[in-house]
């Protein structure tokens, strides 16, 4: 395992970073929360434009054939810039999701939409208790008279409300965990599929509600085997964690910039505060917890394409840790901007406010340990991957 980025996947991050710098800055995201479904369009269509919807998709699907690695460059270089766009949801949470579930004709029909730039994916994985999945699902498919039927609340579904695809994790009647877990595909405008945004603590990455009131689901619009989708969702959600702790890491590196240039203008008693040990001290302590979550990340990232076996154990700790990290560097930043990073016009609350909301998705840290915890206790690896 190769534990750099090669010349190709520097210049995918170097590329990203010139075009977020200049399409995706504090100006732009903040008038992209104002429009319709909380995101940026015209920069969601250059992104398929220059193929980064497709980046991690197979070839024979329209994509590029590239791996996690590079998608999860994307993912940290979004996280700086705290992006608006349903670019996670639907590319590093979607895609995996059909390919590890969907036959051979539903993965080149929906994979090619999604590399193609053309389709936005919502998915609604959890009830409204929040449980991470796969335990969380409580939207159950059942069949009224051979048809097949989906009832109940997929809650927190990212970019619902923009959404033109649903993803819908439903499970059959008295069935728990993973067993029975099924994946529908639902067209947003679908009759009985209700949406009902959320006012978020988050701006930059809105969740809705959606009700589903008996909605008439085809077979051909289960992706796979009926109820047997489980083991396949639960590896795509790894996946989708680690592209998740690459965003929280890209989120921590700019907080880390941002309060060490603060600390080298911002002059009080005749000095920078940056001269200051007390100072020193604390952002010493955001630059090793940048540095520990870079190598959790990027070893996770060449986990998903080299080591699939385990992918469940550095996806845990790539997560668990990449967002402690985040949160840290946050409310750091917050503090050592002294008051004007409480003001509503600096950009340190949106980062705050991002790295508590990424914290919970998919599964919180202390939930992630818990599952790491319960992992080596079980005899199934004997030491930690590193």
């Amino acid at each position: 395992m190769q534990f750099a980025h090669s010349e190709e996947q520097q210049l995918i991050r170097d590329s990203a970073r010139s075009l977020l710098a200049e399409r995706a800055g504090s100006a732009q995201l903040r008038r992209a929360l104002d429009q319709p479904g909380g995101y940026d369009a015209q920069l969601w269509r250059t992104m398929g434009e220059l193929g980064w919807t497709g980046l991690a998709i197979p070839q024979a699907y329209g994509g590029a054939g590239l791996g996690w690695v590079e998608l999860c460059i994307l993912q940290e270089e979004q996280g700086r810039c705290l992006v608006a766009s349903p670019f996670f949801s639907t590319c590093a949470l979607a895609a995996p999701l059909i390919a590890g579930c969907g036959d051979e004709a539903q993965r080149g029909s929906l994979l090619r939409r999604i590399a193609a730039g053309e389709t936005r994916v919502g998915c609604a994985l959890i009830g409204t208790d929040g449980r991470p999945p796969c335990d969380g699902v409580t939207v159950v498919l059942e069949s009224r008279g051979g048809d097949l039927r989906l009832s109940g609340v997929g809650d927190f579904v990212i970019h619902g409300d923009a959404a033109d695809l649903l993803l819908v994790l439903a499970r059959a009647p008295g069935s728990q965990g993973a067993g029975g877990i099924s994946v529908a595909v639902i067209p947003a405008a679908t009759a009985g599929v209700t949406v009902h945004p959320h006012l978020m603590l988050d701006l930059t990455r809105p969740m809705s509600r959606v009700e589903f009131a008996g909605v008439a689901v085809g077979r051909d619009q289960l992706l796979g085997e009926p109820g047997a989708a489980g083991s396949a969702v639960e590896e795509a959600l790894e996946l989708a964690r680690i592209a998740l702790a690459s965003e929280a890491l890209g989120g921590a590196e700019r907080v880390l910039e941002m309060t060490t240039a603060y600390a080298k203008e911002r002059v009080q008693f005749g000095r920078p505060i940056g001269s200051f040990q007390a100072i020193k001290h604390r952002l010493a302590d955001m630059m090793i917890a940048v540095e520990a979550a870079k190598s959790a990340a990027w070893y996770a990232a060449c986990v998903a394409d080299e080591r699939r076996e385990e992918l469940a154990e550095a996806a845990a700790i790539a997560k668990s840790y990449c967002c402690d990290a985040f949160f840290d560097c946050a409310a750091n930043a917050i503090q050592l901007h002294g008051g004007i990073g409480f003001t509503w016009e600096h950009d340190a609350h949106l980062y705050l406010k991002r790295a508590r909301a990424t914290a919970t998705l998919l599964g919180s840290p202390a939930w992630q340990r818990e599952r790491l915890a319960r992992h080596f206790a079980s005899g199934a690896a004997a030491t930690p991957v590193f």
